[in-house]
């Protein structure tokens, strides 16, 4: 099994085919998008020179989506883009596009996490959950014969919540009565 943390060498050979050194085979531009869809970080060298050619290719990518209509650049930052490479602005842009990928990234791993429990993100959801907890436990404990469960807490006001939990049930119990007289 191949070390997944290691980049994919990929060589090319004069005949410009590219060679996966983990598989012992040819590839091509699809599979080298797929092995980096899929989370794997990819090397491409010149067999013949050495030269890293992996952001040639990467580029190459692109432009092979980006002319098959999957526009995922705008136009005004392509041109952004080719204006940086004529400006001071040049030494900024790379800085500044990593650290927005890095945003971007991490706002999808939170919005991943957020997709498992839509109700985390909501303000005062742990304090709901807890009360909710509070009264499953008071109600099953008058179901089970026991007395009243004792608050397992080290929260102060967790405690005077569940009491406020019993009071209220205690109301509504003694109006259901006088209802059903």
């Amino acid at each position: 099994m191949a070390d997944t943390d290691a980049p994919l060498l990929i060589k090319r050979y004069a005949s410009r085919r590219l060679y996966n050194t983990e598989t012992s085979d040819y590839v091509t531009l699809d599979d080298i998008a797929t092995f980096i869809r899929e989370g794997r970080d990819v090397q491409i060298i010149d067999l013949k020179s050495g030269d890293d050619l992996t952001r040639q290719y990467l580029l190459q990518i692109i432009a092979d989506h980006e002319s098959q209509g999957e526009n995922v650049l705008p136009i005004n930052v392509l041109t952004d883009l080719v204006r940086s490479y004529t400006t001071e602005v040049q030494s900024v842009v790379p800085q500044f596009l990593a650290q927005s990928f890095e945003m971007l990234r991490e706002g999808q791993s939170k919005m991943m996490e957020n997709l498992a429990n839509p109700m985390a993100a909501m303000p005062g959801y742990e304090a709901m959950k807890a009360q909710q907890q509070a009264f499953l436990k008071a109600m099953t404990g008058g179901w089970s014969g026991g007395g009243s469960p004792e608050p397992e807490t080290d929260e102060p006001g967790k405690a005077e919540d569940l009491d406020d939990i019993k009071k209220q049930l205690a109301e509504l119990q003694e109006k259901l009565s006088k209802m059903s007289q």
